[in-house]
């Protein structure tokens, strides 16, 4: 133990006690004979005769200068000088509200701690519009979506004379005009003319559109590597159609979504456009052809995963491209090898050959899958995408009290339609897709059936930075033989973070003779959950699961989830903890339920 001693100051070395007593005697003094320290002034700003919107603007229209004060001291003659333009400052802040007529009164009044500046507003009332005429003038005046704009024109007889609404509504019109082809769209007529003593005003607009320019031929430099066709795919224009700066802009998200090109630089040269056609110029910045990268991760259904995807993004220097794709965790292992031959059509649109050797162990089944598929997707829209695909698969497995082996050869047909306005952390749309596939022995397979599957999500944007998400998920078997003869890779199984939170992975479904889940014909699952955004990309959620797996509407018995969770967004991915019960008298279990993933 740490022993201390408190040893007196008489029987230290240092000053006499005369000395130290002298230097306190003189600093008691001292302080006794200084003058009293001065409080800063300071000047406090008061505007009264208003609320809202309008007070905030006068407020921040009044700031006080940053050298008013100095030192502690208010500069009186700044001060004056503040306060007498403090009235028609406050003027013109009203105006954009539609107040030109106020009484104004600024008065300085000296406080104990400074002085106060008072405004005083009695606003009065608002101008009125008493007439207003929008028109369209040049080769463009009987288009059909300008028109619409202007017969919205958000201000209208009788209403108050909002200035920002004015001016969105002027540039509303004159930016669709442009992005409709029309760039020397412009106003030849814009007033308002004011009546301040009547207390109403007049808006006559006319937007002149001139000409319609097209696009012209367009030139690519930079990325000699690749062939002419496969950096044509990603034009989202031809020569000869109306020029537009939102197809310059998809163009642009185009070459920067390939990830083969690190800088992407396009510029219309509209001034020297001939007979209204506008010459493109891209200038690209090629990225490395090779990439190798590792990844680490963690799913309550799959355990640890480390993965590493290797890709050659221009094979044979023609754009095509080679991935290899190992993914190794604690209950799922495999290895993705695939070919992808870009379509010329456009960069959505593309042929793929991909080899996929599959192992996973669950608490329901066992499986082994090596599986070769042709795939061949095509764009059928800006956010829709269709695929054919056939796909041949041989799986070992087990499952309950069954080991057994597949061999298919399944085609199929694959449909989605995706609308989120952001891919990382969407705050609205919606999504939905649907697959059809199928077999039967005369094309090889063991078995036979048909299946289909669909699934769906909404995203609802709430007050308060609330969100609504909900999702749906369901399939059905049709026309199969012998419902040992199908694999777990086709059959339905429920429960897991991606189904049914409160539940395992995989273990909600029929059973068999000894009480194992063997897994269903028929799937059913839904899920709502309301998410409260909080500062710095984090978020909580509440939510309820519901679904299961069965063989016949007969067997329909849904299992029911509920819980919290806690989500963190990242450029790379999310991170998502859930908290979940089953909704089920004497089952009051927790299921944690957490996913990560990173790109090292």
């Amino acid at each position: 133990m740490a022993e201390f001693s408190s040893i007196p100051a008489v029987n230290r070395p240092g000053l006499p006690l005369r000395i130290i007593f002298t230097v306190l005697a003189g600093l008691a003094l001292w302080l006794y004979l200084a003058p009293p320290l001065q409080a800063a002034e300071t000047v406090e700003l008061v505007v009264s005769g208003l609320a809202g919107d309008t007070l905030k603007n006068v407020q921040d229209t009044l700031v006080l200068p940053a050298g008013l004060v100095r030192g502690g001291k208010v500069d009186q003659r700044w001060l004056e000088r503040f306060a007498k333009q403090a009235e028609a400052e406050t003027r013109s802040a009203l105006e954009p509200f539609g107040y030109y007529n106020p009484v104004v009164t600024v008065t300085v009044e000296p406080t104990g701690a400074g002085y106060r500046l008072l405004v005083k507003v009695t606003p009065g009332e608002p101008v009125r519009i008493s007439a207003v005429t929008v028109n369209l003038a040049g080769p463009g005046s009987a288009e059909g979506l300008l028109l619409e704009l202007v017969a919205a024109f958000p201000l209208r007889k009788g209403d108050i004379l909002l200035q920002q609404s004015y001016e969105e509504a002027k540039t509303t019109l004159k930016s669709r005009g442009q992005d409709l082809g029309y760039l020397e769209a412009d106003f030849s007529r814009h007033e308002i003319r004011l009546d301040q003593a009547a207390t109403t005003a007049t808006i006559e607009l006319v937007l002149d559109t001139g000409g319609i320019y097209y696009f012209g031929a367009t030139k690519i430099q930079g990325a000699p590597d690749y062939p002419a066709s496969f950096l044509g795919r990603h034009l989202t224009y031809q020569a000869g159609e109306v020029f537009s700066y939102p197809r310059l802009g998809e163009t642009q998200r185009n070459f920067n979504n390939s990830e083969r090109f690190k800088e992407v630089i396009i510029t219309p040269a509209i001034s020297d456009a001939e007979a209204f056609r506008v010459p493109i110029s891209v200038e690209l910045k090629t990225a490395p052809r090779f990439s190798l990268r590792p990844g680490i991760g963690y799913g309550t259904d799959t355990g640890a995963r480390f993965t590493i995807r290797y890709r050659d993004l221009n094979l044979f220097h023609r754009g095509h491209e080679f991935y290899s794709h190992l993914y190794v965790a604690e209950r799922l292992q495999g290895l993705a090898t695939g070919y992808i031959l870009p379509s010329p059509k456009d960069v959505r649109s593309s042929t793929t050959l991909q080899l996929n050797l599959q192992q996973e162990e669950t608490t329901t089944y066992t499986s082994r899958i090596m599986a070769l598929e042709l795939n061949r997707i095509r764009s059928l829209g800006a956010n829709r995408l269709g695929a054919a695909y056939v796909k041949a698969q041989y799986e070992d497995y087990v499952v309950g009290l069954q080991e057994s082996s597949s061999r298919l050869l399944l085609p199929g047909l694959r449909f989605s339609d995706d609308h989120y306005d952001n891919s990382l952390r969407p705050s609205r749309g919606f999504r939905y897709a649907l697959d059809l596939r199928g077999t039967h022995e005369v094309l090889g397979s063991d078995t036979a059936l048909l299946q289909i599957l669909a699934e769906g999500s909404y995203l609802l944007a709430l007050p308060w930075r609330l969100a609504l998400h909900t999702r749906a998920k369901g399939g059905a078997t049709l026309f199969t033989d012998d419902f040992s003869e199908i694999p777990p890779s086709l059959r339905f199984f429920a429960g897991g973070d991606q189904s049914v939170r409160g539940y395992s992975y995989k273990s909600l479904g029929p059973r068999d003779g000894s009480g194992q889940v063997v897994g269903g014909k028929q799937l059913l699952t839904g899920s709502i959950e309301l998410e409260r955004a909080l500062p710095k990309d984090w978020s909580v959620s509440i939510f309820y699961d519901i679904g299961n797996t069965f063989n016949s509407l007969s067997d329909v018995s849904l299992f029911q989830g509920a819980g919290v969770g806690l989500h963190y967004y990242t450029s790379v991915g999310a991170l998502n903890l859930s908290v979940a019960r089953p909704l089920v008298a004497g089952n009051p279990s927790l299921h944690v339920h957490f996913t990560v993933g990173f790109e090292l």
